[in-house]
């Protein structure tokens, strides 16, 4: 069919440069595992522990961290090593106990432990979870020293102190359900894999554009429209060659970070239909852009502008859950962006299926029908007049 050449001529002319090659695929891979590697919500601090085994003392403060969910306690050999693996950021934080750790604390004196971080971690998790395990143990000892008086041996005070059964304390851990998802569901990269497949699938239909102003000036389409084929199929054609290029890259997205990163995206027909009513909204305003511009250089700058304003202001760059209402309001009126992510957020945060997800798929296919119709209108209209 003609109008299947069309799109694959299309598409052979986009894969033939390779500089698109790098944008449609590496380039959000990249960005993927930049985004992931810095605000992924999986990734678990470590914490790099010196300490002598046969220290009681000191390996009570361990166990401590080590039943700690929210850390990974690993032991290193020396001192050294633990400096240099902090300050590579192979490990979030170090602490480093003196060899004779609990021999001090028994005899009463005062004991400094080496806590090593990066600049701006001082507070971090691990901070803390090294301060309450510290302050755990500085209550017991200070318990043990009330017991042992002046002249009583602060071992055997401790062991009192244990054995003493006081009332019990419980702490009743309550859930706050919140409106906004869970983002930790998304995993480490998942999130950020949403957030590319928005942006990169919207900027390059809209720079697409420039290869309908450069069919036209070099005028391609209008011999195309004096054989047989038809203007009808032409369209046809263009359309089908656009959508085809939007709908390769979401795919490949999709696929890639599933393979690489390990991305949960929820239930694969939900997503293959958000993927394609998306495609269709990008394809719908690159066809347009590129029908009412008659400058490749001005539709690459306008392209550029708007798939980059409107992609902020979606929720493709910042999770829109960080805007007020009102601004939460205008992203979902202008931006299909922000309709896409909030239907892969449902999927993966609710792990539902297509039924959960139909006003996204509606309200993204019927924009995608809307400007899809307007850019054929233009299309045609650029064609026979131009």
């Amino acid at each position: 069919m003609k109008m299947l050449d069309i799109a694959g001529t299309s598409l052979r002319r986009f894969i033939r440069d390779r500089s698109n090659l790098f944008f449609v695929v590496v380039f959000p891979m990249l960005l993927v595992l930049a985004i992931g590697l810095v605000f992924g919500g999986s990734s678990v601090p470590r914490l790099g522990v010196v300490v002598e085994e046969s220290d009681e003392l000191a390996a009570e403060v361990v166990a401590s961290l080590e039943a700690n969910d929210s850390i990974v306690v690993e032991r290193v050999g020396e001192r050294s090593d633990l400096e240099i693996d902090v300050e590579r950021q192979t490990l979030s934080a170090g602490l480093a106990f003196p060899d004779d750790y609990g021999e001090r604390i028994l005899s009463g004196d005062t004991v400094t432990i080496d806590y090593f971080a990066q600049p701006g971690t001082i507070g971090s998790n691990v901070a803390v979870a090294v301060d309450a395990a510290i302050a755990e143990q500085a209550t017991r000892v200070r318990a043990a020293s009330v017991v042992a008086g002046d002249d009583g041996e602060l071992e055997e005070a401790l062991a009192v102190v244990d054995a003493i059964e006081g009332p019990g304390i419980e702490v009743l851990t309550v859930s706050i359900e919140t409106d906004g998802p869970d983002f930790t569901d998304f995993g480490q990269f998942g999130f950020g894999a949403a957030q590319e497949l928005a942006l990169f699938v919207w900027i390059t239909s809209l720079t697409s554009a420039a290869y309908l102003i450069e069919n036209r000036q070099m005028g391609v389409v209008r011999r195309m429209a004096a054989t047989p084929t038809g203007t009808g199929r032409i369209l046809v054609g263009e359309l089908l060659g656009r959508f085809g290029i939007a709908f390769i890259q979401a795919s490949l997205i999709v696929v890639a970070s599933a393979l690489l990163f390990g991305v949960e995206w929820g239930d694969p027909v939900a997503v293959a239909l958000l993927v394609i009513a998306y495609c269709m909204v990008g394809t719908g305003a690159g066809m347009l852009l590129g029908s009412l511009l008659n400058n490749e250089s001005q539709s690459t700058a306008v392209g550029l502008g708007l798939g980059l304003g409107l992609a902020a202001l979606g929720g493709a760059m910042v999770p829109l859950e960080i805007f007020s209402d009102g601004m939460k309001q205008l992203a979902h009126t202008v931006t299909p962006h922000a309709w896409l992510i909030d239907g892969i957020t449902e999927l993966v945060t609710g792990g539902g299926g297509v039924s959960e997800v139909l006003t996204e798929i509606a309200v993204l296919a019927t924009a995608g029908a809307i400007l899809i119709g307007l850019a054929l209108l233009a299309f045609r209209r650029a064609v026979t007049t131009g």
